[in-house]
């Protein structure tokens, strides 16, 4: 989670919304919308560096659909349809889908409501990223799943960032609905769109798609995942990044190390996540925070997790003496 929705000057905000309410004539209005418009869509990262999470939380659902009632009136408004992208799939996961796992022991019917949940605001997230792809490629969507590398080829590095969210808006909605065919189908899309990002600058975000590739390379072999492939993409992204991101070492721990039931590795991945220092980069401290958070919850339940204790640990059992034992 590292590009996040965009700051907005009050004081321009406030006069801009007057205007946009206050004039009749419709050249006026549309023209304060598009500006508005641009301001919400504008660089900043007052979320990003945010320090606190539920704060974060409870203030991006008002700004998201200040955003979508924006694109009612400018529709093919490209900065909006990304921000709106990036937005919804930044949201899902960081407050719902991680929510979901959070209350899954002592709740499990409203965990997978959660999840439901999540999967509906990834899939709105990839519409939005695909509304703004076929503004300047037009029918791309039933390109990308008829023939994805091909239509994902004429995609062009002035567009990155909009590849980016759409592999990884869709990639998530397909890691939550890996059991619903009518969306893993779409897996060589999402494949393709992330070649496509590699290819043209691997470096982006600071291994943003790097990291996003471990979570991808986790799927079945039988969808193309490769835990090899993942391994090389975290050590990458570790990399890119300089080892600032805690992301890498959550997604390869929660995903390679579980299937591969490592418990070993798993626990020293968590750690080093724990250990990133969110202060460090402030321009990554909310998305450090979040997935510490993650961090701390998978420790939580390595036992749940695993089928067997860490070596040490299973010696401590055994020294143990039980109860009925003489002292």
């Amino acid at each position: 989670m590292v590009a996040v929705l965009r700051k907005v000057k009050t004081t321009t905000l406030a006069g801009l919304i007057f205007l946009a309410m206050m004039t009749s004539g419709c050249s006026i209005r549309k023209l304060a919308i598009n500006s508005l418009a641009d301001a919400l869509a504008g660089s900043g990262d007052s979320f990003a560096s945010d320090e606190d999470p539920e704060l974060v939380g409870a203030a991006l659902p008002f700004a998201l659909k200040t955003i979508e009632s924006l694109l009612q009136e400018a529709p093919e408004h490209q900065g909006l349809l990304l921000s709106a992208c990036s937005g919804f799939t930044q949201y899902g996961y960081a407050f719902v889908e991680t929510r979901a796992e959070e209350i899954e022991l002592d709740d499990y019917l409203e965990a997978e409501r959660q999840r439901e949940r999540a999967l509906k605001l990834y899939l709105r997230a990839r519409n939005y990223c695909l509304s703004s792809l076929e503004l300047d490629h037009p029918g791309i969507g039933s390109r990308l799943r008829r023939d994805p590398e091909e239509a994902a080829a004429e995609l062009e590095a002035s567009e990155i960032e909009l590849i980016y969210w759409t592999a990884a808006s869709w990639g998530s909605a397909i890691s939550v609905g890996i059991h619903r065919l009518e969306i893993v189908a779409d897996v060589t899309a999402v494949q393709a769109l992330m070649a496509r990002a590699l290819a043209i600058d691997e470096g982006y975000s600071d291994g943003a798609v790097h990291e996003a590739l471990i979570a991808l390379e986790a799927l079945p072999e039988t969808m193309g995942g490769s835990p090899e492939r993942a391994r090389r993409h975290h050590e990458r992204a570790v990399e890119l990044s300089a080892g600032n991101s805690a992301s890498p070492y959550v997604s390869l721990a929660s995903s390679i190390a579980v299937s591969e039931q490592n418990r070993r590795e798993f626990v020293e991945l968590l750690e080093k996540a724990l250990a990133v220092d969110p202060d460090h980069e402030p321009s990554r401290r909310l998305a450090n925070l979040v997935a510490q958070r993650r961090a701390e919850l998978l420790l939580g339940r390595a036992d749940e997790l695993f089928l067997e204790p860490l070596e040490e640990e299973a010696q401590d059992m055994d020294t143990e003496p039980s109860q009925d034992s003489p002292r």
